[in-house]
């Protein structure tokens, strides 16, 4: 059986999981080094909390990325009625 190409890297589920995991690694170290101000939240450190929030669904996505990999087909067949495509435009007559 031949190896499958996926699409790797480039799975849209990497870019949003790397994002969220970052923004979740800023705010889990403001809510751990930074002031909680537990006063403007009414008692939970927020930042500790939606940066932990942020980064396990970060983490998700990645790992639902590496668990069922989007396969990239070898063969597509090409498309010959696509109704997005715009029409050819028309040609000037001569002499007009």
């Amino acid at each position: 059986m031949a190896e499958k190409h996926t699409a790797g890297a480039f799975d849209i589920r990497n870019v949003i999981g790397g994002l969220l995991a970052i923004y979740g690694v800023i705010l889990t170290g403001m809510g751990i080094f930074a002031d909680p101000e537990t006063d403007k939240t009414g008692g939970p450190n927020a930042n500790l909390w939606a940066g932990l929030a942020l980064l396990v669904v970060g983490l998700g996505f990645v790992a639902w990325s590496r668990l069922r990999p989007v396969v990239v087909p070898e063969d597509v067949e090409p498309v010959t009625d696509d109704p997005t495509r715009p029409a050819p435009k028309k040609r000037p007559r001569a002499g007009h």
